[in-house]
């Protein structure tokens, strides 16, 4: 049998998540950046996201997130744009406007206090599970209940 010669195994590679609790300085984005709201994951390190202007982007998560920051639909994240990929002329009819890298993930507080600075549009919706809109159900949501008299119950 051989014999165990490396340091450990993969927990020893997860490391220790110990930098959670510390509070870290608000990043404001830059030129060149915008802010965006996940739609989805797509696997492979790409999930697809809609960003504050209004253009629908297909994201790669970078290496350094990779694995240690985990992005769920309905997150905000900060995406750098790509200037230098400019679009083709087969690519009009594609299913995502641009591509952009993604660069940060905003924690939950983090997005509420970009909102109260107007950085994130009041139509922007926080602790959401998909971004967009449930709104259809919503409305609709005190149809269950279902109110008997007395008389109807008799004749039951």
């Amino acid at each position: 049998m051989p014999k165990n010669k490396g340091k450990g195994g993969k927990n020893r590679k997860r490391g220790k998540n110990e930098a959670d609790d510390e509070k870290r300085e608000l990043v404001f984005k830059e030129d060149g950046q915008e802010y965006a709201q996940v739609l989805r994951m797509l696997g492979n390190g790409r999930c697809e996201a809609t960003c504050i202007d209004g253009t629908k982007r297909l994201c790669h998560i970078r290496g350094k997130m990779h694995k240690k920051v985990w992005i769920a639909a309905g997150d905000i994240i900060l995406v750098g744009l790509r200037d230098y990929q400019a679009r083709k002329k087969f690519q009009l009819l594609a299913r995502f406007d641009d591509k952009a890298d993604v660069i940060l993930k905003y924690m939950p507080d983090e997005a509420r206090l970009l909102k109260a600075y107007g950085e994130l549009p009041d139509s922007t919706r926080l602790n959401e599970g998909i971004a967009g809109g449930l709104d259809e159900e919503d409305d609709g949501a005190g149809d269950d209940y279902i109110e008997f008299e007395d008389e109807d119950i008799d004749k039951i």
